[in-house]
């Protein structure tokens, strides 16, 4: 009989590392249903909570940020594209072009959470594919319906929403949790609310780990 398993996995929709652990994680969780049934719910977190609307491009703010030259990012950029491609990722070729504000697209998230863990998973890869696949806005409200709609959740309660500070409050509180945790980089992947694996790990690393819980469980 497979072992219950709760996961939670804090992300940020502007997190091209996320989009790999979230199809790595996706991955181990297929290789191991023998051993465990997990329900998967996804966190806020925002990695850049004050980016005004407009956003700024992706190359200014890695350096104003990180440091580094535009070399350097080609090659982690190469890099994160190889990585999604061995999980099934599809990266844009020309990746990011700017950076976005995500915290509309947390709330619409914490709403299709409510909706189910289906929902929320698919409007979740709908966005991440948005965004890191077309390199598309996902500050717009246009973007954001199109990937509700894609997910095959209610557009019109989701403009709703957007027109609204609906589950601001929550996401806020959501965030201020997973800080206080001391999670400050994601992804972050939480296990029965006490296991923590840090960053966009390959498949066989996330499955070694849900394995070795689910048997400690047992």
């Amino acid at each position: 009989m497979p072992t219950p398993m709760k996961i939670d996995f804090v992300s940020d929709v502007a997190c091209p590392w996320c989009a790999v652990g979230l199809a790595s994680l996706q991955q181990a969780l297929a290789n191991s249903s023998d051993a465990v049934q997990a329900t998967l719910h996804f966190q806020p977190f925002e990695l850049n909570p004050d980016m005004p609307p407009g956003g700024e491009d992706v190359t200014e703010h890695l350096t104003r940020k990180y440091g580094g030259t535009p070399e350097q990012f080609e090659r982690n950029r190469q890099a994160i594209r190889e990585r999604g491609a061995a999980v099934g990722f599809a990266f844009n070729p020309e990746g990011r072009s700017r950076i976005y504000n995500t915290f509309n697209a947390h709330r619409l998230l914490h709403w299709a959470g409510l909706e189910g863990e289906k929902p929320q998973l698919a409007l979740k890869r709908a966005l991440l594919d948005a965004y890191h696949g077309r390199s598309e806005a996902v500050e717009k409200d246009e973007v954001l319906l199109a990937a509700v709609r894609a997910a095959g959740l209610d557009a019109k309660r989701a403009e709703e929403i957007l027109a609204s500070e609906e589950f601001a409050a929550e996401v806020r509180a959501a965030e201020r949790l997973y800080q206080q945790a001391g999670i400050s980089s994601v992804p972050a992947v939480v296990i029965n609310d006490q296991h923590l694996i840090s960053g966009g790990q390959p498949p066989e690393v996330f499955e070694r780990a849900i394995r070795q819980l689910a048997a400690g469980s047992n």
